[in-house]
């Protein structure tokens, strides 16, 4: 019985707090985090034997997982003629149908996201319209570090990703290089989201993130750091959004 509670993907009770136990053969470590989306602590093992010792380790981190959910951001709730900033514009939430579209208002400063449900504002729509504009400003920023860079342009495709904001696949065996950013990026400043982007391309240059790497983001976007601070204060509350 024991054995089979300490399974790959099983979950435990931990003093009141989901433990979710996995199994990550490339790990070199346990390691501890708690899910963005779902508020669970995720325990990893490199091994099934090792999924008793990552219990034990989580356990010895009560007090940090306690700390961790603590810090976390409450659930977005949106509501009709809210406001909400897509890479750093205002967009009024108008819910008078189901084809979520980006128009203009008469406000030059402030969008309109229209067709976000029928009455009420439906979350699932608003994501749905930031996806897609999300993929249209990334797609072009990505073919415009790329010409800078003198690389042909990889594939850019959208991830939900909790644990980071972008991948970056190059080119192998014939495979085109292939880029993947979290749509949540839309949520937060332009110039953020750019950074990240920018990040991405630089990687098809240096796999790595050693020193000529950083000269790549630096040409591409100038101080990365002030990016990075944002994206570590403010990043949770994106992953808040739509959950």
């Amino acid at each position: 019985m024991f054995r089979k509670r300490l399974a790959d993907g099983a979950r435990l009770d931990l003093d009141g707090v989901t433990l979710r136990l996995t199994v990550n053969r490339r790990a070199r470590r346990i390691s501890l985090r708690i899910d963005s989306k779902t508020g669970e602590a995720r325990a990893t093992a490199p091994s099934l034997s090792r999924l008793a010792d990552a219990v034990d380790f989580a356990r010895s981190r009560r007090d940090w997982i306690a700390a961790q959910l603590a810090r976390r951001p409450e659930p977005v709730s949106l509501g009709a003629g809210d406001l909400i900033s897509v890479f750093g514009e205002a967009c009024h939430l108008t819910p008078n149908g189901r084809r979520p579209r980006f128009t203009a208002s008469d406000r030059d400063d402030v969008q309109l996201l229209i067709g976000c449900g029928e009455g009420e504002v439906d979350s699932g729509l608003v994501a749905r319209a930031i996806k897609r504009e999300a993929l249209g400003v990334f797609t072009r920023r990505v073919d415009h570090y790329c010409a800078v860079l003198n690389v042909k342009a990889p594939t850019v495709s959208l991830s939900d990703a909790r644990t980071r904001w972008g991948s970056c696949a190059p080119a192998r065996a014939g495979r085109p290089a292939a880029i993947r950013l979290s749509w949540r990026l839309a949520l937060a400043p332009f110039a953020v989201a750019d950074y990240v982007a920018a990040h991405e391309c630089a990687h098809l240059i240096e796999a790595n993130h050693g020193p000529k790497f950083w000269r790549e983001v630096a040409r591409l976007v100038g101080d990365h750091r002030p990016h990075r601070d944002w994206l570590r204060a403010h990043g949770p509350a994106l992953h808040a959004f739509g959950r």
